[in-house]
């Protein structure tokens, strides 16, 4: 599993632009700049929907104020699937979607969870981190269900 001070892995997600869906490396992604990003297990499921995404929209200023610059959103879906869920949840203009579509980025990091049994497959566990140009400075990985310690406000707390 990633640890504090190491490098991100390189990675696709799919992402969406002005210009459509495209694909973005995560070395582009996490370089020269400082970026929160947090992971959930599924678009439009019922914690992530109803806590964990909204705290970090309504978290967003609070987190540029600190000197982040890019607040990312990641989970085992398809680009169309995340975008519409953010848009949804007020996260256009503050939560970049970065789609790990088929768990590559959750595995590489070791932090990929089988769900089968609820019926989900292979997702991603729900975390929070700070990147630092590439690093890992900061690791939130939920040990149980909901939103104990990977919340937009343990973000703030680290920063």
């Amino acid at each position: 599993m990633i640890k504090i001070g190491d490098t991100i892995p390189h990675a696709e997600f799919h992402v969406m632009t002005a210009e459509g869906k495209t694909r973005t490396a995560s070395d582009v992604i996490f370089a020269g700049r400082k970026v929160v990003l947090f992971a959930v297990p599924g678009a439009f499921t019922s914690t992530c929907t109803n806590t964990h995404f909204p705290g970090y929209v309504q978290a967003h200023e609070a987190l540029k104020a600190k000197g982040v610059d890019m607040v990312a959103c990641t989970a085992v879906n398809d680009i169309d699937v995340l975008n519409a869920w953010g848009r949804q949840n007020s996260g256009d203009g503050k939560i970049t979607m970065l789609a790990d579509g088929n768990g590559t980025f959750a595995k590489a990091l070791g932090l990929e969870i089988d769900l089968s049994n609820g019926g989900m497959g292979l997702r991603s566990r729900r975390y929070s981190m700070v990147v630092d140009n590439g690093v890992v400075r900061h690791l939130n990985v939920e040990d149980k269900a909901g939103v104990n310690v990977s919340g937009a406000e343990t973000i703030l707390s680290q920063l």
